[in-house]
């Protein structure tokens, strides 16, 4: 086997091993905004996940939500803008990436388009259409590379439109509120159903632009027009509803939903719902089991190895799935502190011939049976 050298990269935890370095990955954060992406208060939502990212800070916003919109390069520059602005003490360097359809020269499968994305550790998408967003991102090669980058170690980020159209089940919102359609729901981009997360978020759920004589809660459908969808939702789906100017942040390295912002995150799960204030923690297991992907676990295989070459990152022979289990499993451990956990599963890897060594930095493993 060739040496490789150790590296570190921003979001990721690598473990090194005699003559081979082994990535087991810990996706980056997730956060989806009710709205105010832009408002004054909006800088807390990025903050909580720039200060996770050690420098440069590389932001790149996807234009496709408002793809369809003649202004969706004003859209997408208006959040540019924020970032450069508002948080300017971190630095960011940021790229509005103009990929606006499936099926044009600014589009989601152009490779050109799509290139800031393979070194941006951090990926945002807002407002737009949700029922547009999934059309044309399904099956992209955007949304592979997003997904890529996440695994990776990425921070994502979601507002209003977008932050619907990464659940299991989608709301099409101008086509119910807007065209008439009778209300339902749409296959969505389902980002976190590969991580053990069935759900589905409505955005805007606190919304009463609507006055007294119109309920334009839940995203303008309204409290009883979602309530008759609640039955059609697939068996174990939760519904995530998010106010305006609030944030529900993943951190799967804690197993914890974070939210922030003025409002609260309504989880409703087999007719249980349940509330939950600004800076509530709600663990994971509220929204499914968690399943840490190791390696590349069969997904991203298309464009995996490319967007690691891009990004820069080593790769070299995997290590044995079990043992990339068992070392993910033994990194959460450690993260939350049950040390007695941790010391068990390295004994365990000890037996299987894989020696573990633990330092400020992250952890090593060496495979003793290599010369």
């Amino acid at each position: 086997m060739r040496s490789t050298s150790n590296k570190a990269t921003a979001g990721n935890q690598w473990y090194d091993s005699v003559n081979r370095e082994i990535a087991v990955y810990i996706p980056g954060l997730i956060t989806l905004m009710g709205s105010g992406e832009t408002a004054p208060g909006g800088r807390v939502f990025y903050e909580s996940s720039f200060q996770t990212l050690p420098p440069p800070v590389n932001v790149a916003i996807m234009e496709t939500p408002a793809g369809f919109e003649l202004n969706s390069s004003d859209v997408a520059g208006r959040v540019a803008g924020f970032i450069e602005h508002r948080l300017q003490n971190y630095k960011p360097n940021v790229t509005v990436v103009p990929a606006r359809r499936n099926d044009t020269e600014f589009g989601t499968n152009n490779f050109d388009i799509l290139r800031p994305l393979l070194n941006a550790n951090y990926i945002f998408m807002g407002p737009g259409s949700p029922s547009y967003t999934v059309r044309h991102l399904t099956g992209s090669l955007a949304w592979e590379i997003i997904r890529a980058r996440h695994r990776l170690g990425a921070c994502l980020a979601f507002s209003s439109s977008a932050a619907i159209a990464i659940g299991l089940k989608v709301l099409p919102v101008y086509e119910i509120y807007k065209v008439g359609e009778d209300p339902h729901w749409i296959q969505g981009l389902d980002l976190l159903g590969e991580l053990g997360i069935s759900a589905a978020f409505v955005t805007h759920w606190n919304n009463t632009e609507g006055g007294t004589k119109l309920d334009t809660s839940r995203c303008y459908i309204g409290k009883p027009r979602l309530e008759a969808l609640l039955a059609t939702l697939p068996s174990g789906t939760a519904l995530v509803g998010i106010d305006e100017h609030t944030s529900l942040t993943f951190d799967f390295s804690k197993l914890i939903c974070r939210v922030i912002g003025k409002g609260t995150v309504t989880i409703i799960n087999d007719g249980d719902e349940r509330v939950f204030e600004q800076n509530s923690e709600i663990p994971l297991g509220e929204l499914g089991s968690l399943n840490l992907p190791m390696q590349e676990e069969g997904i991203l295989s298309n464009i995996w190895n490319s967007v690691v070459a891009a990004s820069e990152i080593p790769v070299d022979t995997p290590l044995p799935q079990n043992v990339a289990e068992l070392i993910a499993e033994r990194q959460v451990a450690r993260q939350r502190k049950d040390w007695d956990t941790a010391d068990l599963l390295r004994d365990q890897l000890q037996d299987m011939g894989y020696a573990v060594s633990d330092a400020v930095d992250g952890s090593s493993v060496r495979a003793t049976d290599v010369d």
